[in-house]
């Protein structure tokens, strides 16, 4: 994992920081649910994104335990293309890339 800040892009753009994870073939964690939006207009299926919503835990600590809890039914759709979204009492996912 790395964060935003160890790489200089804390204020870049967010479609800067979504080139670079599609180019380093990462997983975005975030809680900006901008990165959906940004994805469904992209048109890919990557970069994946893990996304918080209202409601859940905020802490940093407490978000990676939820993953690591939840890692093994997500590691598929991830490997794939999705969105992952926690909710404050369910996870769901939505294959990429997103067509209307």
């Amino acid at each position: 994992a790395v964060h935003v800040r160890e790489i200089g892009l804390h204020a870049a753009d967010d479609s800067v920081v979504f080139a670079k994870a599609m180019e380093e073939d990462r997983i975005l964690v975030s809680a900006d649910t901008d990165f959906g939006t940004l994805l469904a207009l992209w048109g890919h299926s990557r970069p994946s994104v893990i996304l918080f919503r209202r409601g859940t835990e905020r802490r940093p600590s407490r978000q990676a335990d939820l993953i690591l809890a939840n890692l093994p039914g997500l590691r598929e759709a991830l490997e794939k293309g999705s969105i992952i979204v926690f909710d404050q009492n369910r996870v769901r996912i939505r294959s990429l890339p997103i067509s209307s």
